[in-house]
Protein backbone atom coordinates (compact mmCIF):
# COMPACT_ATOMS: atom_id res chain seq x y z
CA UNK A 1 0.00 0.00 0.00
CA UNK A 2 2.69 2.48 0.86
CA UNK A 3 4.58 1.45 -2.35
CA UNK A 4 1.61 2.16 -4.21
CA UNK A 5 1.16 5.93 -2.84
CA UNK A 6 4.80 6.31 -3.28
CA UNK A 7 4.60 5.47 -6.97
CA UNK A 8 1.13 8.19 -7.27
CA UNK A 9 3.26 10.84 -6.11
CA UNK A 10 4.38 13.36 -8.89
CA UNK A 11 8.66 13.33 -9.60
CA UNK A 12 9.57 16.06 -8.12
CA UNK A 13 7.41 15.12 -4.84
CA UNK A 14 8.77 10.99 -5.34
CA UNK A 15 12.05 11.48 -5.76
CA UNK A 16 13.48 14.08 -3.28
CA UNK A 17 11.30 12.19 -0.72
CA UNK A 18 13.08 8.92 -1.33
CA UNK A 19 16.39 10.44 -1.58
CA UNK A 20 15.99 12.50 2.35
CA UNK A 21 14.14 8.79 3.91
CA UNK A 22 16.84 6.78 2.54
CA UNK A 23 19.99 8.81 3.41
CA UNK A 24 18.55 9.74 7.27
CA UNK A 25 18.19 5.94 7.35
CA UNK A 26 21.28 5.20 5.60
CA UNK A 27 23.73 7.61 7.70
CA UNK A 28 21.41 6.23 10.81
CA UNK A 29 22.30 2.98 10.20
CA UNK A 30 25.85 3.17 9.98
CA UNK A 31 26.41 4.99 12.68
CA UNK A 32 24.77 2.93 14.94
CA UNK A 33 26.53 0.10 13.14
CA UNK A 34 30.00 1.52 14.07
CA UNK A 35 28.84 2.05 17.50
CA UNK A 36 28.03 -1.52 17.44
CA UNK A 37 30.69 -3.00 15.47
CA UNK A 38 27.63 -4.43 13.57
CA UNK A 39 28.25 -6.03 10.29
CA UNK A 40 24.86 -6.64 9.30
CA UNK A 41 23.36 -3.22 10.18
CA UNK A 42 26.51 -1.81 7.70
CA UNK A 43 25.59 -3.69 5.03
CA UNK A 44 22.09 -2.53 5.56
CA UNK A 45 23.08 0.78 5.83
CA UNK A 46 24.93 0.29 2.51
CA UNK A 47 22.20 -0.90 1.23
CA UNK A 48 20.28 2.29 1.71
CA UNK A 49 23.23 4.61 1.03
CA UNK A 50 23.09 3.27 -2.76
CA UNK A 51 19.99 3.51 -2.93
CA UNK A 52 20.01 6.95 -2.67
CA UNK A 53 22.78 7.65 -4.57
CA UNK A 54 20.94 6.06 -7.37
CA UNK A 55 17.90 8.57 -6.76
CA UNK A 56 20.18 11.38 -6.95
CA UNK A 57 21.93 10.22 -10.19
CA UNK A 58 18.51 9.55 -11.72
CA UNK A 59 17.31 13.27 -10.57
CA UNK A 60 20.41 14.72 -12.14
CA UNK A 61 19.41 13.06 -15.18
CA UNK A 62 16.10 14.52 -15.23
CA UNK A 63 17.49 17.83 -14.44
CA UNK A 64 19.49 17.91 -17.27
CA UNK A 65 17.00 16.48 -20.15
CA UNK A 66 14.42 19.45 -18.62
CA UNK A 67 16.95 21.77 -19.65
CA UNK A 68 18.10 20.81 -22.90
CA UNK A 69 14.61 20.55 -23.82
CA UNK A 70 14.11 24.44 -22.55
CA UNK A 71 17.39 25.72 -24.67
CA UNK A 72 15.64 23.53 -28.00
CA UNK A 73 11.78 25.32 -27.39
CA UNK A 74 13.83 28.50 -27.14
CA UNK A 75 15.88 28.19 -30.05
CA UNK A 76 12.33 26.63 -32.22
CA UNK A 77 10.54 30.32 -31.52
CA UNK A 78 13.08 32.61 -32.33
CA UNK A 79 12.23 31.93 -36.17
CA UNK A 80 8.17 32.16 -35.78
CA UNK A 81 8.94 35.10 -33.92
CA UNK A 82 10.43 36.55 -37.21
CA UNK A 83 8.35 35.36 -39.37
CA UNK A 84 5.28 36.99 -37.74
CA UNK A 85 6.79 40.48 -37.65
CA UNK A 86 4.09 42.69 -39.23
CA UNK A 87 5.01 44.54 -42.56
CA UNK A 88 5.10 48.06 -43.56
CA UNK A 89 1.82 48.77 -45.07
CA UNK A 90 2.29 51.12 -47.87
CA UNK A 91 0.59 54.67 -47.53
CA UNK A 92 -3.28 55.18 -48.44
CA UNK A 93 -3.85 56.84 -51.47
CA UNK A 94 -6.63 59.39 -51.34
CA UNK A 95 -9.83 57.64 -51.88
CA UNK A 96 -13.02 59.74 -53.87
CA UNK A 97 -15.55 60.77 -51.83
CA UNK A 98 -18.03 58.05 -50.88
CA UNK A 99 -21.39 58.31 -52.35
CA UNK A 100 -24.19 58.59 -49.83
CA UNK A 101 -25.45 56.08 -47.77
CA UNK A 102 -22.14 54.20 -48.26
CA UNK A 103 -19.32 53.05 -45.89
CA UNK A 104 -15.84 52.77 -47.14
CA UNK A 105 -14.95 49.09 -47.01
CA UNK A 106 -11.35 48.23 -45.13
CA UNK A 107 -8.50 47.43 -47.74
CA UNK A 108 -7.64 43.10 -47.84
CA UNK A 109 -4.71 42.24 -46.09
CA UNK A 110 -4.89 45.28 -43.91
CA UNK A 111 -5.75 43.63 -40.92
CA UNK A 112 -2.26 42.99 -38.54
CA UNK A 113 -1.07 39.91 -38.03
CA UNK A 114 -1.83 37.86 -34.83
CA UNK A 115 0.98 37.59 -32.80
CA UNK A 116 1.50 33.49 -31.04
CA UNK A 117 1.02 33.99 -27.31
CA UNK A 118 4.19 33.55 -25.47
CA UNK A 119 5.26 30.54 -24.38
CA UNK A 120 4.46 30.10 -20.53
CA UNK A 121 7.35 30.25 -18.62
CA UNK A 122 9.32 26.91 -17.16
CA UNK A 123 9.32 26.70 -13.35
CA UNK A 124 12.31 26.38 -12.04
CA UNK A 125 13.21 22.51 -11.80
CA UNK A 126 16.11 23.22 -9.19
CA UNK A 127 14.06 25.11 -7.03
CA UNK A 128 11.32 22.43 -6.83
CA UNK A 129 14.17 20.04 -6.07
CA UNK A 130 15.35 22.01 -3.79
CA UNK A 131 12.34 22.86 -2.09
CA UNK A 132 11.19 19.01 -1.69
CA UNK A 133 14.68 18.38 -0.21
CA UNK A 134 14.60 21.43 2.24
CA UNK A 135 10.86 20.23 3.56
CA UNK A 136 11.27 16.44 3.66
CA UNK A 137 14.75 17.07 5.63
CA UNK A 138 12.90 19.33 8.37
CA UNK A 139 10.19 16.79 8.60
CA UNK A 140 12.73 13.99 9.15
CA UNK A 141 14.86 16.14 11.22
CA UNK A 142 11.47 16.99 13.50
CA UNK A 143 10.83 13.29 13.52
CA UNK A 144 14.48 12.43 14.54
CA UNK A 145 14.74 15.12 17.64
CA UNK A 146 11.27 15.05 18.81
CA UNK A 147 12.04 12.22 21.05
CA UNK A 148 15.08 13.83 23.17
CA UNK A 149 12.75 17.21 23.63
CA UNK A 150 9.57 16.01 24.29
CA UNK A 151 9.49 13.08 26.51
CA UNK A 152 6.34 10.57 25.80
CA UNK A 153 4.03 9.85 28.53
CA UNK A 154 3.98 6.07 27.72
CA UNK A 155 7.63 5.78 28.31
CA UNK A 156 7.79 8.46 31.58
CA UNK A 157 8.28 5.45 34.31
CA UNK A 158 5.31 5.77 36.68
CA UNK A 159 5.68 6.01 40.64
CA UNK A 160 4.89 2.30 42.43
CA UNK A 161 1.44 2.17 43.71
CA UNK A 162 1.04 1.24 47.73
CA UNK A 163 -1.90 -0.86 47.17
CA UNK A 164 -1.84 -4.52 48.85
CA UNK A 165 -3.60 -7.34 46.16
CA UNK A 166 -2.54 -9.81 48.78
CA UNK A 167 -5.17 -8.78 51.41
CA UNK A 168 -3.73 -10.62 54.42
CA UNK A 169 -5.62 -10.89 57.47
CA UNK A 170 -4.69 -8.17 59.95
CA UNK A 171 -2.99 -9.10 63.24
CA UNK A 172 -4.94 -9.04 66.53
CA UNK A 173 -3.37 -6.16 67.56
CA UNK A 174 -4.99 -4.19 64.72
CA UNK A 175 -8.63 -5.07 65.93
CA UNK A 176 -8.65 -2.37 68.85
CA UNK A 177 -10.62 0.56 69.21
CA UNK A 178 -9.78 2.55 67.91
CA UNK A 179 -7.59 0.78 65.38
CA UNK A 180 -4.03 1.24 64.60
CA UNK A 181 -3.35 2.53 61.13
CA UNK A 182 -2.36 -0.46 58.86
CA UNK A 183 0.90 -0.98 56.86
CA UNK A 184 -0.74 0.23 53.24
CA UNK A 185 -2.64 3.24 54.77
CA UNK A 186 1.40 4.66 56.54
CA UNK A 187 3.12 3.73 53.02
CA UNK A 188 -0.31 5.97 51.34
CA UNK A 189 0.61 8.82 53.90
CA UNK A 190 4.21 8.53 53.08
CA UNK A 191 4.23 8.49 49.11
CA UNK A 192 3.84 11.61 48.70
CA UNK A 193 4.15 13.57 45.31
CA UNK A 194 6.31 16.11 46.34
CA UNK A 195 8.59 13.39 48.58
CA UNK A 196 11.51 13.36 46.52
CA UNK A 197 11.76 17.24 46.50
CA UNK A 198 11.27 17.28 50.77
CA UNK A 199 14.48 14.96 50.28
CA UNK A 200 16.00 17.72 47.84
CA UNK A 201 16.23 15.41 44.96
CA UNK A 202 13.17 16.34 43.21
CA UNK A 203 14.21 14.76 39.93
CA UNK A 204 13.78 10.74 41.27
CA UNK A 205 10.79 8.63 41.40
CA UNK A 206 10.61 6.36 43.73
CA UNK A 207 11.68 2.98 42.74
CA UNK A 208 10.20 0.65 45.27
CA UNK A 209 7.07 1.40 47.68
CA UNK A 210 5.87 -1.41 50.76
CA UNK A 211 3.71 -1.63 53.39
CA UNK A 212 3.49 -4.23 56.19
CA UNK A 213 1.35 -5.11 59.23
CA UNK A 214 3.64 -5.89 61.80
CA UNK A 215 3.87 -6.07 65.36
CA UNK A 216 6.47 -4.86 68.10
CA UNK A 217 8.79 -7.23 69.07
CA UNK A 218 9.14 -8.16 72.67
CA UNK A 219 5.38 -7.92 72.89
CA UNK A 220 4.07 -11.17 71.79
CA UNK A 221 2.17 -9.62 69.39
CA UNK A 222 -0.03 -7.25 71.17
CA UNK A 223 1.61 -4.27 70.20
CA UNK A 224 0.84 -2.74 66.62
CA UNK A 225 3.67 -1.49 64.77
CA UNK A 226 2.67 -0.93 60.98
CA UNK A 227 5.67 0.47 58.57
CA UNK A 228 5.93 1.91 55.24
CA UNK A 229 9.37 2.85 53.14
CA UNK A 230 9.85 4.20 50.30
CA UNK A 231 12.73 4.07 48.06
CA UNK A 232 14.61 5.99 45.90
CA UNK A 233 17.95 6.23 44.07
CA UNK A 234 19.61 8.69 46.46
CA UNK A 235 17.64 8.22 49.71
CA UNK A 236 15.28 5.41 51.40
CA UNK A 237 12.64 6.93 54.02
CA UNK A 238 10.97 4.80 56.49
CA UNK A 239 8.47 5.10 58.39
CA UNK A 240 6.75 3.48 61.53
CA UNK A 241 3.56 3.58 64.15
CA UNK A 242 4.06 2.26 67.41
CA UNK A 243 1.03 1.82 69.69
CA UNK A 244 2.52 0.86 73.22
CA UNK A 245 2.33 2.93 76.46
CA UNK A 246 5.79 4.32 75.94
CA UNK A 247 6.16 7.91 76.06
CA UNK A 248 8.46 10.17 74.51
CA UNK A 249 10.53 10.94 77.41
CA UNK A 250 10.53 7.22 78.69
CA UNK A 251 11.74 6.73 75.00
CA UNK A 252 14.85 9.30 75.17
CA UNK A 253 15.94 7.56 78.43
CA UNK A 254 15.92 4.27 76.78
CA UNK A 255 18.26 6.07 74.02
CA UNK A 256 20.60 6.86 76.48
CA UNK A 257 21.56 3.74 77.22
CA UNK A 258 21.83 2.45 73.71
CA UNK A 259 24.20 3.65 70.45
CA UNK A 260 22.05 6.26 69.29
CA UNK A 261 23.99 9.62 68.74
CA UNK A 262 23.43 13.66 67.96
CA UNK A 263 20.19 12.60 70.57
CA UNK A 264 18.30 16.49 70.41
CA UNK A 265 14.76 16.69 72.09
CA UNK A 266 12.29 19.48 69.99
CA UNK A 267 8.96 19.86 69.41
CA UNK A 268 7.39 18.85 66.36
CA UNK A 269 3.83 20.16 65.63
CA UNK A 270 3.09 21.01 69.54
CA UNK A 271 4.09 17.26 70.28
CA UNK A 272 7.23 16.26 72.10
CA UNK A 273 9.92 14.50 69.87
CA UNK A 274 13.51 13.71 69.80
CA UNK A 275 16.36 13.38 66.62
CA UNK A 276 18.90 10.88 67.56
CA UNK A 277 21.40 8.60 64.54
CA UNK A 278 21.87 5.00 64.58
CA UNK A 279 23.89 2.21 62.56
CA UNK A 280 21.43 0.20 60.65
CA UNK A 281 21.91 -3.92 59.89
CA UNK A 282 23.33 -4.83 56.69
CA UNK A 283 22.36 -8.71 56.12
CA UNK A 284 23.19 -10.62 53.27
CA UNK A 285 21.60 -14.06 52.07
CA UNK A 286 23.46 -16.05 49.73
CA UNK A 287 20.78 -18.00 47.82
CA UNK A 288 22.97 -19.58 46.16
CA UNK A 289 24.20 -24.01 46.96
CA UNK A 290 22.95 -26.38 48.23
CA UNK A 291 21.75 -24.80 51.86
CA UNK A 292 20.72 -21.00 51.13
CA UNK A 293 23.28 -19.71 53.82
CA UNK A 294 23.55 -16.08 54.75
CA UNK A 295 26.49 -14.00 56.09
CA UNK A 296 26.81 -12.27 59.11
CA UNK A 297 25.05 -9.01 60.18
CA UNK A 298 26.97 -6.28 59.41
CA UNK A 299 26.97 -2.55 60.79
CA UNK A 300 24.86 -0.81 57.73
CA UNK A 301 24.85 3.07 56.69
CA UNK A 302 24.30 5.73 59.37
CA UNK A 303 21.00 6.44 59.63
CA UNK A 304 18.79 9.48 60.96
CA UNK A 305 15.41 9.16 62.82
CA UNK A 306 13.19 11.35 63.69
CA UNK A 307 10.71 10.28 66.65
CA UNK A 308 7.21 12.18 67.15
CA UNK A 309 4.72 11.29 70.24
CA UNK A 310 1.31 10.17 69.31
CA UNK A 311 -0.91 13.28 70.58
CA UNK A 312 0.43 16.32 72.24
CA UNK A 313 -0.16 14.96 75.93
CA UNK A 314 2.21 12.31 74.68
CA UNK A 315 0.02 9.59 76.26
CA UNK A 316 2.07 7.20 74.87
CA UNK A 317 3.15 5.73 71.50
CA UNK A 318 5.35 7.50 69.01
CA UNK A 319 6.15 7.91 64.99
CA UNK A 320 9.34 6.95 63.57
CA UNK A 321 10.48 8.74 60.79
CA UNK A 322 13.76 7.18 59.45
CA UNK A 323 16.15 8.83 56.12
CA UNK A 324 19.55 7.02 54.98
CA UNK A 325 21.58 6.89 51.99
CA UNK A 326 23.51 3.61 50.80
CA UNK A 327 26.75 6.24 50.45
CA UNK A 328 26.09 7.02 54.23
CA UNK A 329 25.40 10.85 53.70
CA UNK A 330 22.21 12.00 55.48
CA UNK A 331 20.13 15.10 54.83
CA UNK A 332 19.83 18.29 56.33
CA UNK A 333 17.18 17.46 60.20
CA UNK A 334 15.32 20.44 58.76
CA UNK A 335 14.49 17.70 55.92
CA UNK A 336 13.23 15.32 58.45
CA UNK A 337 11.17 18.49 59.68
CA UNK A 338 9.39 19.01 56.70
CA UNK A 339 8.62 15.52 55.87
CA UNK A 340 7.23 14.99 59.41
CA UNK A 341 4.66 17.98 59.32
CA UNK A 342 3.44 16.90 55.58
CA UNK A 343 3.18 13.37 57.02
CA UNK A 344 1.52 13.67 60.63
CA UNK A 345 -1.78 15.08 59.92
CA UNK A 346 -2.04 11.79 58.30
CA UNK A 347 -1.97 9.94 61.44
CA UNK A 348 -4.71 10.36 63.78
CA UNK A 349 -3.58 11.33 67.53
CA UNK A 350 -4.57 9.08 69.71
CA UNK A 351 -7.41 9.89 72.23
CA UNK A 352 -7.17 9.16 75.76
CA UNK A 353 -7.89 6.06 77.12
Amino acid sequence: MLGFLIRRLPFWVREPLLIVVGSVLGVRIMYLAVRDHDRVAAGLGAVFIVFTAIRVYVVIRALRARRHLGQATSADAAPVDAVVQPQPQPQPQPQPQPQLGLQPQPEAGSAPHPRPSSPEKEHNAWGQAFAAVAVFGAIAAVLWLSPRFIPSEDNKPQPPSCSDETHEKLPKAFKGTPRPMTGEELCEALNRPDLAALLGTPGETATTVSGTNNTAPLTDGKVAQPEAEVKFDTYTVHLSATYDELSTKQYVNLMKFGNEQDIKTLKVLGRPAVLASDHTMKIEINLGGSGGTGGPVEQGPLARTLSVAMDRHDRGGFCDITVWSTSGALPNDSVLLDIAEKVLPKIPERTAR
